[in-house]
């Protein structure tokens, strides 16, 4: 059974990530947490919403449990937390070797796409943001 709330990807740490302590930059972590919630997105979403809708950060919270290196294998998981009104939030886990290195918990906030201003989100994208593959 696949959850289709749920998406993974993998990278390599590559030399542009790492800063004068020999390990990844944090701004990386944070392009990561993005990373993850585009192309997931990307996945669930449809060109409909896309023309309709935008999501923008109002938030990011993340833990540095420990420090990934060049050429360290990353995995990134993320998947949907609860969403209402406007925001929705996502959860980001980044592991080198099974171990979570770093969290993030990140709420975004749907804008239409015409304003720019906030919007509820509609049950079509409710919908979306829950779903599962049985």
């Amino acid at each position: 059974m696949e959850n289709l709330n749920k998406f993974t990807f993998t990278l390599t740490v590559n030399e542009s990530e790492i800063d004068d302590l020999n390990h990844v930059n944090n701004i990386h972590y944070i392009k990561w947490v993005q990373e993850a919630a585009q192309k997931h997105w990307s996945i669930l979403s449809n060109p409909n919403l896309d023309a309709l809708y935008v999501w923008v950060v109002l938030r990011h919270e993340i833990d540095y449990i420990s420090s990934a290196k060049l050429h360290d294998n990353i995995t990134v998981n993320t998947w949907i937390g609860n969403s209402y009104g406007v925001k929705s939030e996502r959860f980001v886990e980044i592991k080198k070797d099974s171990k979570v290195i770093a969290k993030a918990k990140t709420i975004w906030c749907l804008l239409d796409k015409k304003t720019m201003k906030p919007s509820r989100i509609p049950l079509e994208i409710i919908k979306v943001l829950e779903l599962k593959n049985d």
